[in-house]
């Protein structure tokens, strides 16, 4: 049974890793109330399903330049010193939607130009921090130590928006976004005492030069581009969130509280699969793992276009939160076991384009879709999209296939 159960060496091993993985829990779940606060305003301001989806879009683009840009940084200074900066960025943002909301300012501009700000910050401040983790703990408790940060993510992703509902229904907008300010000081503390994490190998500075060298790096590397591609099927086309606060009373006759539900179903389906995930670090196959992992998402998301009682939608939300908790540990292994420290910054500023971007893509996508049909067909089309592109995928990707995690044959 102990083999099954949650591999918790890295935070036994390493001080510095348990410090970094505190911080980002407790920061996690501030975020995450922040997250589908701005998500309920906008709906409240607007009641469109496609202004939700547009608070992805806006975020889509500083997230392409900042990430791209953020990992060649990375890769050029301390990693620690870009993520403190980074890091208090964000949390001066956040100081300015509780601004905005206690004085009633009521404007959808405002909170799309700091989502534009929070997602450049955001791209600068991930390929940093993930690409420190290699330089704490040992090649092969890198599967463990990315089920936990995945466990960190969906902790905050379960309690936030459960919280950041609960808050908004007694005291309003400004109070959940007074949490997350709160709670972000976590984070900066956990990167202050870090120890400085300087760059490795031949630097070079920071700009397209090493930005493309990267691109060519990745090029090289089938097995690790699909893990990317097939990602982006998942995120892109079978992406339900945007359509929770519509679906939430036209699925289910709830309000703002099953709104929060059902933000939160997907990390609670995950932080069960972590619970469980000791066999994680024992596949080797992880390529065929990543596909299969994606799939039961998707049929899962599928599914729940057709649900209307909730604890049924609320349950396939969460598989498809557990589907998603073990893809991204096997893709976030295979990028940082694959890739050389020096070229670290510049992949995790791909990844992060794809594993955020891809989320706030397929906001748009879902929201402007349903728009124009209906949730239901929006989520039933997506995931059937997601699962025919991951089909020929893994038909024409033979390396992607055949990944062994002992042998790592990227080519």
């Amino acid at each position: 049974m102990a083999r099954l159960l949650t591999d918790i060496r890295p935070l036994r091993e390493s001080a510095d890793f348990r410090r970094l993985w505190v911080g980002s829990t407790v920061s996690q779940l501030g975020q995450q109330m922040t997250a589908v606060t701005v998500s309920i305003q906008v709906y409240a301001l607007t009641e469109s399903t496609f202004a939700v989806g547009l608070v992805g879009l806006c975020s889509l683009v500083p997230l392409v330049v900042f990430g791209l840009y953020g990992g060649a940084m990375a890769d050029a200074i301390d990693r620690r010193t870009l993520a403190l900066a980074s890091s208090a960025g964000l949390w001066l943002l956040s100081m300015v939607l509780v601004v905005q909301s206690q004085l009633s300012w009521n404007q959808v501009w405002i909170l799309y130009g700091v989502v534009a700000l929070q997602s450049a910050c955001f791209a600068i401040n991930n390929p940093a921090r993930a690409a420190i983790i290699p330089r704490l703990i040992r090649p092969e408790l890198l599967p463990a130590a990315n089920t936990l940060s995945q466990a960190a993510f969906n902790l905050g992703f379960t309690a936030g928006p459960l919280i950041g509902a609960a808050v908004i229904a007694w005291h309003g907008f400004a109070a959940a976004y007074l949490v997350d300010v709160i709670t972000f000081t976590a984070a900066l503390y956990a990167l202050f005492r870090l120890p400085p994490v300087p760059p490795t190998g031949q630097v070079r500075r920071a700009g397209i030069r090493s930005v493309l060298e990267g691109f060519t790096f990745l090029r090289a590397a089938p097995a690790l581009l699909a893990t990317f591609l097939a990602d982006i099927f998942a995120m892109v086309l079978a992406q339900p969130r945007a359509l929770f606060p519509a679906v939430a009373g036209s699925f289910f006759g709830g309000g703002v509280r099953t709104v929060g539900l059902l933000q939160a179903a997907p990390a609670i389906g995950a932080l069960v699969g972590v619970l469980f995930s000791g066999w994680v670090s024992r596949i080797r196959r992880q390529g065929v793992a990543i596909a299969v992992a994606i799939s039961v998402y998707a049929l899962a998301v599928g599914l729940f276009g057709l649900s209307r009682t909730i604890w049924l939608g609320v349950a396939l939300l969460a598989l498809s939160g557990a589907a998603d908790m073990v893809s991204s540990a096997y893709r976030n292994t295979v990028l940082q076991s694959a890739a050389p420290d020096a070229m670290r910054g510049r992949l995790q500023g791909v990844f992060i384009v794809v594993v955020a971007g891809g989320p706030r893509l397929g906001d748009f996508v879902a929201g402007t879709t349903a728009s124009l049909t209906t949730p239901t067909i929006a989520l039933l089309g997506g995931a059937t999209a997601c699962i025919v592109g991951l089909l020929i995928l893994l038909a024409r990707n033979r390396p992607f296939r055949q990944y062994d995690s002992e042998v790592r044959a990227l080519s």
